[in-house]
């Protein structure tokens, strides 16, 4: 395998991986505060890891969905 299609496949593998913790965060983000609206749902698309690890680290214990993820942005 060439090293181009290596990284292309770990790229890939790292792109998978942080859509399923995207995916189980809006999960649980639903079944606590009900449906996700729009601006939440793009701020979870957009996220990297690192954000995705904190917002799951305070889901269990928020009051609500902006205290999780913060306020919606101004349109």
């Amino acid at each position: 395998m060439l090293a181009g299609e290596q990284k292309g496949m770990l790229a890939g593998e790292q792109k998978g991986l942080l859509e399923g913790e995207a995916k189980v965060l809006a999960r649980l983000l639903k079944r606590r505060f009900g449906p996700l609206p729009d601006w939440a749902s793009a701020r979870l698309r957009a996220a990297d890891a690192a954000q995705l690890e904190t917002w799951a680290d305070v889901v269990l214990d928020a009051m609500s969905l902006v205290e999780v993820l913060g306020p919606p942005d101004d349109d």
